[in-house]
């Protein structure tokens, strides 16, 4: 069962959702995501979840990695490095509602995998999974229990 399957049944799919393309993304950035992490960024990108986590999408994306960029441009304490555009650059693809920050690093060879500025923590935290693996493990309280909410057992989007 693939990883987004797994987070579909975790999450359900939100209903009348319009879901958009990120190649203008990509093309913007001049990256290219994995294929997973495109079609999960586009289901539920642009969407709150669970009054908790923030997914943006085709629509926001483009526009937060923005804000972040210039949040950033005199360098931060924890996070340690800029977003796209800059060369190096990680693409900043949400938040939650405590002031965490969610990042998307580029380790090579199509492999993109998910850090975090912990705001209550103040700290920053790396972690091996893509965007999907990593959902799955949050939402499912394998991983990041100690510093995510206690989830519900239906989940709603906004």
């Amino acid at each position: 069962m693939s990883s987004l399957h797994q987070l579909k049944q975790l999450l359900g799919v939100p209903r009348d959702k319009q879901e958009g393309s990120l190649a203008p993304v990509e093309e913007f950035f001049g990256i290219e995501l994995p294929a997973e992490t495109k079609e999960c960024l586009s289901l539920y990108g642009d969407l709150l979840i669970s009054d908790f986590i923030a997914v943006y999408g085709p629509e926001f994306i483009t526009e937060k990695n923005a804000w972040m960029r210039e949040f950033l441009k005199d360098g931060h304490s924890v996070i340690p490095k800029g977003v796209l555009p800059d060369a190096g650059g990680m693409l900043y693809w949400g938040h939650s509602v405590e002031g965490d920050g969610f990042f998307l690093e580029d380790r090579g060879g199509g492999r993109w995998t998910v850090s975090a500025f912990r705001r209550n923590w103040g700290d920053w935290y790396q972690s091996d999974d893509n965007l999907v693996d990593w959902l799955v493990g949050v939402f499912s309280g394998r991983i990041a229990a100690d510093w995510m909410p206690e989830w519900p057992d239906i989940h709603w989007f906004e």
